[in-house]
């Protein structure tokens, strides 16, 4: 429980600005989060081999993971904002931690992903708060700078996570690199229970949206086996093609029930607004085609190209790298030139290069690789900045949280339905015999043959993620600025 009665709420009473107690706190969250959300895919491959499992099952260690953050999100922001966000922040510690021990432990593919599920609901606890934490505790005036630090730190962490996964993976077995996650995690929960407070004032009303939360998360679950179990069992099963009606009617369930229920789990009325609608579009398409590209890149550097973890984890740095280091300066452009164009022309750069990327075959150098990463995390920087701001920016000042929560659910929707896509993508390009092989068994060798089906495969999955890309470069240019209106214009004189 947080510390009731505390000496002010400018100070920690140990001589620390509690603003910057909070942000210490919460940063330790956020690192631990991103750097786990990288580490998993550069280990992915291993764990197929020692676990014995397949591609197409162990996906859903990814899958999985966010799955559940994403489905958990609204939910527990409306927890919080009733019962307390500083008790679930202090819950999340303990549930991540816990839960990557049992990641760690985990014998077979099952179990891990049984983990890696409540791993993500610790996650979503930590998420969902940590913003909120450092809102209530900077002042106004000051909450911009603290959050852009708290968006630094979750770029450190992406980049942090390759090279300590890749060290790890040298020296330890890809156990390690959920264990690594218990000396944090005890650190933070010790340090949020002791230093944080409830600042918050609950609301009287505490109506919440289950069945809207229940719709959301079985409608995509749903559409998300029918991606993945698919290849095992054709999509002409009886039980594929139930699934997919039971996905679609879900959706169209769970979209009528929003419009009725008072507390929405998802408020489409947000949608209303041209350039919130857009913003989040384009989000959720950005998303749909580069989330899997570090997916597929893992398994083509180490599975074709032979390389250890340690030597891909440097390879794939240069994307999170170039895309930390533009953003600033392309939220600056932004906040002169509106996000249309700076937004636009990142989408179109991140289409460019992942068109590169399409054309990787068994004898492409590194550089082929590391090149188009570097420019992929130009667009990327070039995007995500002045996108953020446009949907934020037009979003309703009494509804901010609720705004960026849907944006962050939408764009994660957008994340798994890409790791989905590309593993069908991939595999429906190969022969039968060799997608069997490759998807379907555990512990395959790729031979000469089968590198080469394999590398064509991915290149597809590429391709499609390059017209995703295009569209939401489409997306992005249709907003518009809306006219100043005339009362505005005079009052301006």
């Amino acid at each position: 429980m947080p510390r009731s009665n505390p000496p002010s709420p400018a100070t920690s009473g140990r001589g620390l600005p509690y603003k910057w107690v909070a942000f210490s706190v919460t940063s330790i969250g956020v690192l631990m989060s991103a750097i786990d959300s990288t580490v998993v895919v550069l280990g992915l491959p291993v764990m197929v081999q020692d676990l014995h499992a397949t591609l197409v099952s162990m996906i859903w260690v990814i899958m999985g993971y966010t799955l559940v953050s994403t489905a958990l999100l609204l939910v527990l922001g409306r927890i919080a904002d009733m019962f307390g966000r500083v008790r679930m922040y202090n819950l999340g510690f303990i549930v991540f931690t816990i839960a990557s021990v049992f990641c760690g432990l985990s014998h077979s593919g099952g179990q891990l992903i049984a983990a890696r599920l409540v791993q993500g609901v610790g996650s979503a606890m930590l998420m969902v708060n940590s913003m909120a934490i450092i809102t209530e505790a900077f002042p106004s005036s000051e909450r911009g700078m603290a959050l852009g630090m708290n968006s630094v730190i979750w770029n450190a962490g992406a980049i942090l996570g390759p090279l300590i996964g890749g060290v790890l993976l040298s020296v330890f077995t890809w156990r390690s690199l959920f264990f690594v996650n218990l000396p944090i995690g005890i650190v933070g929960t010790i340090m949020a229970y002791v230093r944080l407070r409830e600042l918050s004032h609950r609301p009287a009303e505490r109506s919440f949206d289950f069945v809207g939360a229940a719709l959301f998360t079985a409608s995509l679950t749903a559409v998300l086996l029918v991606l993945t179990e698919g290849l095992e069992y054709g999509f002409d099963s009886p039980m594929i093609l139930g699934l997919l009606a039971f996905g679609l009617v879900g959706i169209v369930l769970f979209h009528r029930w929003e419009h009725r229920v008072v507390a929405p789990v998802l408020n489409f009325g947000l949608f209303a607004n041209r350039l919130y609608g857009l913003a989040v579009g384009a989000s959720s398409v950005q998303a749909l085609g580069m989330f899997s590209i570090n997916f597929l890149l893992a398994y083509f550097l180490e599975a074709v190209k032979g390389q250890p973890p340690l030597t891909t984890a440097f390879l794939m740095l240069p994307a999170p790298l170039i895309s930390s280091i533009v953003a600033p300066f392309s939220g600056r452009w932004s906040d002169r030139v509106g996000p249309r164009v700076p937004a636009t022309v990142g989408a179109i750069i991140q289409a460019g290069a992942v068109l590169w990327l399409a054309f990787l075959h068994t004898g492409s150098g590194l550089w082929e690789v590391v090149v188009p990463l570097g420019i992929m995390g130009f667009g990327g920087g070039m995007f995500w900045s002045p996108n953020t701001s446009a949907a934020m920016g037009s979003a309703p000042p009494g509804q901010l949280g609720v705004a960026s929560a849907t944006l962050t659910t939408m764009r994660n929707v957008g994340f798994l339905m890409s790791y989905a896509l590309s593993i069908v993508v991939a595999a429906e390009s190969l022969p039968p015999a060799v997608m069997n092989a490759l998807f379907l068994n555990a512990n395959v060798t790729l031979g000469g043959g089968g590198m080469a089906a394999f590398t064509g495969g991915i290149d597809h999955a590429f391709a499609l993620s390059c017209g995703f890309a295009l569209v939401a470069a489409v997306v992005s240019s249709l907003r518009v600025r809306p006219p100043v209106p005339v009362a505005a214009q005079a009052g301006a004189d």
